[in-house]
């Protein structure tokens, strides 16, 4: 028989400092307590779901006093959607903990001598910003704890519920935040999702159950530029061809907006849409973004930076840090759909992009195509299989290597091969400052880390990015 855990809980604990990944910290009796649902300033009773000797973690189960740095969150559903996590701290407080989470990670993690590191980056525009939504449609809808004891209470039956449009709650897979209004991306987003649960209502067509793996409406998929193109693409379950053409006429005839609607039939356990083929219903089956005087093709399955303003000033410090001058052989790896290094190629001789996903190498060669850049060539692969010897000798070894790996970092086969290629100049593009840190400790062998920049790509979340120039010893 297995002996029941104790529940621990902390309290009227003072929360010091931001740890990380969304988590705050405080130290109690000489052990660190990392705390979920807390900012610096609060004074919290902590509930511990883990307790080692010298540290512990947890979440806050009751505030006694809000820190002076707090605000209040704009959204209705903050807290529970589990899309924005800083709400509840002014923007420029975001900042500041970002900025100290690329500290920390490059000084306690790199462990390599640092230059001074850049002030962040931060966004001109901290709501609307995102050209890429993804929702949810399920039959279980999330609803909060204390209003599920009301309902219970009043004898409310949980069996009928109509169903749920939105985002999942932070910790649940089954589980969906019915959203009123995400103000993440500029409308008719919110309209659109909205409107088409309303027709899957009004039709009695069941909504998803993740658990059962049965009903229709799955999955909604917005994009948008900043061009004013708009690409929507509904994912359903199974075929049903006259509810499929009376929704999708629908949403062309009240949403005009709409450049391009497709359809995708998924009948896989599973959300992704990597295996899927998306089925143009309406338009040209992409949509085009701009970046500087650069165009660029967005297909349904495309990787594209999801702030394209924020993206511009990415891109532009990956340009300045690479320092070309018209006469250097560029390498763009993990290149996605093309746009960094065609973003930097008007300053380069040569440029040579890699990537694993086929579907992008293809949009990248039409995106070189499309800005008339005649200097570039692409390859679908994995980098560390397309990178050998004979690829070098073929090619060229490069004098500037653009690395921007998923959040993952580079594979260890990779840090060895670029320090076998010696080229003069790496600059790093890096979505998570850890594994970032992690490879620059690998790269010292031969490198040294000359620019350090972050930039903020996602007001209201925990994430950053980070760029960071290396040298040759």
């Amino acid at each position: 028989m297995r002996k029941q855990r104790k529940t621990v809980v902390l309290e009227k604990i003072l929360v010091q400092d931001y740890a990380a990944e969304g988590k705050s910290l405080a130290r109690v009796d000489g052990k660190v307590v990392f705390i979920e649902g807390a900012v610096p300033g609060d004074i919290v009773d902590v509930q511990l779901s883990k307790n080692k000797a010298d540290w512990a973690e947890g979440h806050t189960i009751h505030i006694h006093e809000l820190s002076a740095d707090r605000v209040t969150p704009f959204c209705e559903h903050f807290g529970v959607c589990g899309g924005c996590q800083w709400q509840m701290l002014p923007y420029e407080k975001q900042l500041f903990y970002k900025q100290k989470q690329v500290t920390d990670n490059l000084t306690r993690i790199a462990k390599v001598a640092l230059p001074p590191i850049q002030p962040i980056i931060g966004a001109d525009f901290t709501e609307q910003y995102r050209n890429k939504m993804e929702y949810t449609f399920a039959t279980r809808k999330y609803i909060p704890t204390e209003e599920f004891r009301r309902m219970k209470a009043a004898g409310a039956s949980f069996d009928n519920q109509p169903g749920a449009a939105g985002f999942h709650v932070r910790g649940f897979f089954d589980k969906v935040v019915e959203i009123d209004t995400c103000f993440l991306q500029s409308e008719p987003s919110n309209f659109i999702r909205k409107r088409i649960a309303a027709f899957v209502v009004e039709r009695g067509l069941p909504f998803y159950d993740i658990k059962k793996h049965e009903g229709w409406i799955r999955n909604l998929l917005i994009r948008n530029s900043t061009i004013g193109e708009l690409m929507v693409n509904v994912v359903i379950a199974y075929e049903d061809e006259a509810n499929r053409i009376a929704l999708l006429d629908l949403l062309l005839k009240e949403f005009p907006q709409i450049t391009t609607l497709l359809y995708t039939i998924n009948s896989k356990k599973n959300d992704s849409l990597q295996d899927q083929n998306p089925i143009t219903y309406f338009g040209k089956g992409f949509i085009m973004e701009q970046l500087e005087d650069l165009q660029f093709k967005i297909s349904p399955k495309s990787f594209f930076q999801t702030n394209t303003k924020q993206a511009e000033k990415l891109y532009a410090v990956t340009r300045e840090f690479a320092e070309l001058n018209g006469s250097q052989l560029v390498y763009d790896l993990y290149c996605g759909t093309g746009s960094i290094g065609l973003f930097v190629s008007k300053m380069a001789k040569k440029l040579i992009g890699v990537e694993l996903v086929a579907d992008a190498i293809e949009d990248a060669k039409e995106n070189a195509a499309i800005n008339i850049v005649t200097h570039a060539e692409f390859f679908a692969g994995d980098v560390i299989d397309i990178c050998d010897d004979a690829f070098f000798e073929k090619h060229g070894k490069p004098d500037v290597v653009i690395t921007d790996p998923p959040r993952a970092g580079m594979h260890e086969k990779l840090v060895k091969k670029l320090l076998e290629m010696e080229a003069p100049t790496v600059v790093y593009v890096s979505c998570n400052p850890a594994t970032q840190a992690r490879d620059l400790g690998l790269l010292s062998e031969k490198y040294q880390v000359t620019k350090i920049q972050p930039v903020d790509m996602f007001p209201h979340t925990l994430h950053i990015e980070n760029v960071v120039q290396l040298k040759l010893i």
